[in-house]
């Protein structure tokens, strides 16, 4: 089953913990106050890390979505 990572820019204050748990996904440019998506499509190795980012997120601003069977 496919999945992917979605930040909601409205709700990201850019704390960074998704970088620092996930920097293969996540990224904190220098010209935005929002976490950027890397990788829309991670592969399944990366699952835990970015549900621990999804977990950890001081805003609730990363969520996972899986792709349709």
């Amino acid at each position: 089953m496919g999945w992917k990572v979605v930040v909601d820019e409205s709700r990201c204050e850019a704390n960074a913990v998704c970088v620092g748990l996930a920097p293969e996904v996540f990224e904190l440019p220098d010209d935005r106050d929002v976490a950027r998506v890397l990788l829309d499509e991670p592969d399944d190795s990366l699952r835990a890390r970015v549900e621990s980012a999804v977990n950890n997120c001081p805003r609730a601003a990363i969520r996972i979505v899986d792709a349709p069977q």
